[in-house]
């Protein structure tokens, strides 16, 4: 009996060893999980509110990341239109000769800058040849006519003379003087000068010049074609006469003013923006379209404008300003709109990869070689010519670099990081 007693109690103690080890096995389990969940939801909440971006010089250049500044803009109270860059007719011109020939040379290019009075193409004509000799034989015409009329001029007083000799070599004379002169303004016109013209080597070739400074738009003609005068050799264009003409809508003609500011881009290439000020405004409709057409003066850079380019234009009404930023400078997340603002803050992930090392090097080495942006939330308002004005939710500095190409990349790279928890 006393040894069945001992069993039982062996058996007891034995029970409650196991029970205590189970329950302490559970609670270590229990505070591991609890650990392991706290952490995991921490990571993921600072993942989920990841602003900061970090990126190497090497990451900036490989997607074109673009800086620029918040802008500001004229959006908001405008008036938008199409229309088309013009040169008046008195700022063109067709380069032509006085005389028929053969082309001989053509000494420039389509978009060439000319000079009044530069010569640009030459041409062979025999005719020029006759004039010359025309002009050399008046000459010695006049030389003659000069002698007979002093003779005949010393006979008379010598009472042994006609006068109707004397009249006759005056006239003569005369006559000899108005075809000189007449000779003389045509090769004047030709820009020959006569005293080139000599006896044995007359000009064979006739200079076709530039009547006004510009840029040559058209060449007609090549080496070898025959030119007469109704046939123009180029076309020559001044283009810092250019100015833009807007077609606007009868509704909105009582909003317009002389002094208004014109923001424009060219309709096939829109990444340029103009700037132009109204100085006339159209008294007539153009033809069908019931618009009126109102006429500006460019400002600033003409670079790359030449007439005839189509535009889009927006007419700013009272100069009210507004906050723009590029519209590629905008990301959507989540419903929201951001831009990306640069900081000297640094991602997470770095500043980890900082607490590892400890090492100020590494801090230095990163600002000199990369850069960090701040994911900033703003509000859209009205697009126009490529730009979107904004509203920060939170302050930022008006001076402050901001992301205005390559927004998306970085907005994916934070977008991973909060996907994957990449720390």
């Amino acid at each position: 009996m006393k040894n069945i007693n001992s069993t039982y109690k062996n058996f007891f103690i034995i029970l409650v060893t196991l029970l205590l080890f189970i329950s302490c096995g559970k609670k270590n389990t229990t505070q591991e999980n609890i650990h392991k969940e706290t952490t995991e939801e921490k990571d993921t909440h600072q993942a989920s509110n990841a602003v900061i971006a970090t990126l190497t010089a090497e990451q900036m250049k490989a997607v074109n990341i673009t800086l620029g500044n918040i802008e500001k803009k004229e959006l908001t109270a405008t008036i938008k239109a199409n229309g088309m860059l013009r040169v008046p007719n008195n700022f063109k011109a067709n380069i032509t000769a006085l005389y028929g020939g053969v082309i001989k040379t053509i000494n420039v290019e389509m978009g060439n800058y000319v000079r009044k009075g530069q010569v640009i193409a030459t041409i062979t004509n025999m005719q020029l040849i006759q004039l010359q000799e025309e002009y050399l034989n008046v000459n010695n015409k006049i030389i003659l006519a000069e002698q007979e009329l002093q003779r005949q001029k010393d006979l008379n007083e010598g009472n042994a003379g006609i006068l109707k000799n004397l009249q006759s070599a005056t006239t003569e004379l005369n006559i000899l003087k108005t075809r000189k002169t007449s000779l003389q303004q045509q090769f004047q016109l030709m820009g020959i000068h006569t005293n080139d013209i000599k006896q044995g080597n007359m000009l064979t070739t006739l200079n076709v010049v530039s009547p006004i400074n510009g840029v040559i738009s058209n060449i007609f003609l090549k080496i070898g074609s025959y030119i007469d005068i109704a046939s123009p050799v180029a076309e020559v264009v001044d283009n810092n006469a250019l100015h833009l003409d807007l077609n606007v809508f009868e509704k909105d003609l009582p909003l317009l003013k002389v002094g208004q500011i014109i923001h424009f881009t060219l309709t096939n290439n829109p990444v340029q923006e103009y700037d132009a000020v109204v100085y006339s405004i159209g008294a007539s409709f153009e033809n069908e379209s019931k618009t009126i057409s109102v006429h500006a003066n460019l400002k600033g850079n003409k670079k790359g404008l030449i007439d005839g380019m189509n535009v889009t234009g927006i007419i700013s009404l009272d100069n009210v300003t507004t906050p723009a930023v590029p519209n590629d400078a905008i990301v959507e997340a989540d419903g929201k709109y951001y831009v990306f603002v640069q900081t000297n803050q640094v991602a997470e992930e770095e500043h980890h990869h900082e607490d590892e090392h400890n090492h100020a090097e590494d801090n230095h080495a990163h600002e000199a070689t990369g850069m960090s942006f701040e994911k900033v939330e703003v509000i859209k308002g009205v697009s126009n010519m490529g730009y979107t004005s904004v509203t920060f939710v939170k302050e930022v500095s008006a001076s402050a670099k901001i992301v205005t190409k390559g927004a998306f990349f970085i907005n994916a790279k934070l977008s991973n990081v909060t996907d994957g928890h990449q720390h």
